[in-house]
C-alpha cells in the first residue's frame, strides 16, 4: 500500500522547503562527473513537485543554488546554469498542466543573463496558475537575505520613514525574500547531511526537520509521502507545553 493513502489531508504542512543534496556524491559513486548527478536530479524535482501538488500543498521551496555555490569549479557552475535554462524551458508545460505557479527568491539580478531570462519567462508563463507555488531559491543564502533586509530597514530609518522603535520581528519578515509566503512547516534534506546550510534560517525557527539518507537523484514520490507521514506524527508546540497544545487544538 502506498504511503500516500495513509496521509491525513487535513493535517498537511502549508509550506515545505527542500535541500536537494547528494547529486555530486551520487554521480561520483557511479564513476561519473558531478553534473551527471545534477542532470539526474531533474527527475527527482519533477517527482516531488508532482507529489506535493497531488496532495494539495500550497508552497514548496527548493534550494537550487546558494550564494556559496559560485565557489564551485567554473565548469560545474556553467553547466548548472545551462541546466536551469533547459529544465525551466521543458517543465513549464508540466507546471501549467498541474496548475503550479513558478516563483523564485534570491539575488536573481546576479544570475547569468540567459538563466535570468529563462527564469522570468517561466514565472510569467505560469503566473495565472492558482494551485501550488513552486519556489526556486537561486543565488540565495539566509545571511545574504538578512543582510539585505537590514540594509533596507536602515535606509528607511535614515530617510525618516521608520523609527528604530518600529522595528520588530514582523517588520524584519516583511523585508525578507519570503514576505509573500508563510514560513516553512517542514524542512527536508536528502543525502544524510543534517544541517541547514544557510537556508531560510530566519524562517525555519520553528520548522520541523526531516533528514533522509537517500541521495537526491534517487528520491521519488513515495519518499516525499513518507516525509509527510513523519511530519504528521510530530507535535508542534511553538514553545508551549503538550497540554497547552491539546487545549488549543480542541478550542480550534
Amino acid at each position: 500500500m502506498s504511503a500516500k493513502s495513509a496521509i491525513d489531508l487535513s493535517k498537511l504542512p502549508t509550506h515545505v522547503a527542500v535541500i536537494m543534496d547528494g547529486n555530486g556524491r551520487w554521480a561520483n559513486g557511479q564513476g561519473m562527473p558531478r553534473i551527471f548527478g545534477h542532470h539526474n536530479g531533474v527527475t527527482a524535482v519533477r517527482e516531488w513537485t508532482e507529489a506535493a501538488a497531488e496532495l494539495g500543498l500550497k508552497y514548496m521551496t527548493l534550494y537550487a543554488f546558494s550564494t556559496e555555490n559560485w565557489n564551485r569549479p567554473e565548469q560545474e557552475v556553467n553547466a548548472l546554469m545551462s541546466l536551469l535554462i533547459e529544465t525551466i524551458g521543458k517543465e513549464v508545460k508540466t507546471l501549467n498542466e498541474n496548475n503550479i505557479k513558478l516563483a523564485a527568491i534570491g539575488g536573481l539580478d546576479s544570475l547569468p543573463a540567459g538563466t535570468y531570462d529563462a527564469l522570468m519567462k517561466g514565472i510569467r508563463d505560469t503566473a495565472q496558475n492558482t494551485g501550488m507555488t513552486l519556489v526556486l531559491a537561486l543565488n540565495y543564502s539566509s545571511r545574504w537575505e538578512i543582510t539585505e533586509a537590514v540594509k533596507k530597514i536602515a535606509g528607511k530609518v535614515k530617510e525618516g520613514i521608520l523609527q528604530t522603535t518600529d522595528i520588530d520581528e514582523h517588520m524584519i519578515s516583511e523585508h525578507l525574500c519570503t514576505r509573500d509566503m508563510p514560513d516553512p512547516d517542514l524542512v527536508i534534506r536528502t543525502s544524510g547531511e543534517q544541517r541547514l546550510s544557510n537556508f531560510l534560517m530566519w524562517q525555519t525557527s520553528y520548522s520541523e526537520l526531516y533528514f533522509t539518507q537517500t541521495f537526491w537523484p534517487d528520491v521519488r514520490k513515495e519518499d516525499f509521502w513518507n516525509a509527510m507521514l513523519e511530519y504528521q506524527m510530530r507535535e508542534r508546540r511553538f514553545g508551549m507545553t503538550s497540554a497547552q497544545v491539546r487545549i488549543e487544538s480542541k478550542a480550534s
